[in-house]
């Protein structure tokens, strides 16, 4: 059954994968985005201690493209043609560190101790 799943969502196997991916690159490219941008740090504490893990370096240049994605927005424009053919949507910055993240969690779920974080309301 896992392998049946996987084959279904990976878009090297699958027609309807591989269109999906490439409409939400598109969407990506025109506003200057990578994938994991569009990770709320407000919804998930792992994502909000996985970006504080990272280099400040990378913290502001997500932050920077989000802007740009925002005011882009606000104005109705996308970015021009040369920079969307630069853009590359689906490198990733985040995942590394939060399944390093979402490991030492369960890892500390797992022996009994207290979680490193609470959840609070914002």
């Amino acid at each position: 059954m896992a392998s049946f799943l996987q084959r279904l969502v990976d878009p090297r196997k699958n027609f309807l994968a591989r269109m999906h991916m490439k409409s939400v690159s598109n969407r990506l490219r025109r506003y200057g985005l990578r994938y994991d941008d569009l990770y709320d740090p407000l919804y998930d504490l792992d994502i909000k201690e996985a970006l504080n893990r990272l280099p400040r370096e990378i913290v502001d240049a997500r932050n920077q493209r989000l802007k740009r994605a925002m005011d882009l927005s606000m104005k109705h424009e996308y970015l021009p043609d040369n920079l969307q053919a630069m853009q590359t949507p689906f490198r990733s910055y985040l995942q590394d560190m939060l399944a390093l993240v979402k490991r030492e969690r369960a890892e500390r779920e797992a022996l009994g101790a207290l979680p490193l974080y609470q959840r609070t309301i914002p």
